[in-house]
């Protein structure tokens, strides 16, 4: 979105933008908060949470270098967050102030086609979820995420339990019986806290439970 724009543009927003800097697993903005400026990742990871009031988390983003938060608060009106924003490692974001934020929007065609194309991804995404969450059970959503971050035969992230859970939308008790079910099956292994793949295909038929 910025990559993009005029060279008089760039140099304006060089002045506007303000870097910030979050530790791993600090937390940016929390569900409910108000929100006074758009971010855009420039190094790191960031993660989008809905919270429930018992506590049960889902979560719904991963957003990388290029990605961008706090944008559709702005754009409602109502510039209070809806979801809990938190670093999973060190992050770099570049801020933008709501009234930048609009001015450019009004003035830069390329990027305010830049920001929809972000928006609608975001949006088909979260429709991919909530159809995984309606249609599909925990073991056939916990398949699909473990071929999803299958690398060279093993899931390349350690996850912990109660990670996957929140990505999963479920607690962390399903999530161990679904594990210990696979490994009883001979779907996969777990080796030192590695979730190591053995029946690709035996996975995919489970995807579709």
């Amino acid at each position: 979105m910025l990559a993009d724009l005029p060279p008089d543009t760039q140099h304006w927003l060089a002045e506007k933008l303000i870097p910030r800097r979050y530790g791993p697993d600090e937390i940016i903005v929390v569900q409910g908060d108000p929100v006074r400026a758009a971010c855009f990742v420039v190094e790191g990871h960031v993660r989008t949470v809905l919270a429930s009031p018992d506590g049960r988390e889902q979560v719904l983003r991963r957003l990388g270098p290029g990605g961008a938060f706090n944008v559709v608060p702005l754009l409602e009106g109502g510039c209070v967050s809806h979801v809990t924003i938190g670093a999973v490692g060190g992050v770099l974001v570049l801020a933008m102030e709501k009234a930048d934020l609009h001015r450019v929007i009004r003035e830069q065609p390329v990027f305010a086609l830049g920001l929809l194309q972000a928006l609608a991804r975001e949006i088909a995404a979260l429709s991919a979820l909530v159809g995984d969450l309606s249609l599909r059970s925990v073991r056939g959503r916990l398949a699909r995420l473990l071929l999803e971050q299958a690398d060279a035969g093993e899931v390349a992230r350690r996850w912990t339990q109660s990670e996957i859970a929140a990505r999963l939308g479920t607690v962390r008790e399903m999530i161990s019986r679904a594990l210990g079910a696979f490994a009883d099956a001979g779907l996969i292994r777990i080796d030192r806290q590695r979730i190591v793949l053995l029946d690709r295909e035996g996975l995919e038929a489970e995807m579709s439970r």
